[in-house]
């Protein structure tokens, strides 16, 4: 995980059109999407952070944005509601 604000710009341009980053996600909110999502470009600068890939993300206990990754989105919020059923029994 990057910090955005930790990152220069020129380093910042060279590691996506390298493909190292290829996730954006809100520190504050734990969520991550695509980084072309309208509702990350959004976001303060202090609270992005950058991925290269999802499992970093899902590791770093983030979940996927509703907006730019719906299928991903459907699939944990699935997942979610089937850990709180359980948990019920």
């Amino acid at each position: 995980m990057i910090r955005h604000s930790e990152i220069e710009n020129n380093e910042f341009r060279s590691q996506i059109r390298q493909g190292t980053i290829l996730f954006a996600g809100n520190a504050r909110l734990k969520i991550y999407g695509l980084l072309n999502c309208s509702s990350g470009k959004r976001m303060k600068k202090e609270n992005r952070v950058f991925f290269s890939n999802k499992t970093e993300a899902i590791s770093c206990g983030y979940r996927p944005c509703g907006h730019c990754m719906p299928a991903e989105y459907i699939k944990w919020k699935a997942n979610l509601q089937r850990k709180s059923a359980y948990k019920r029994k």
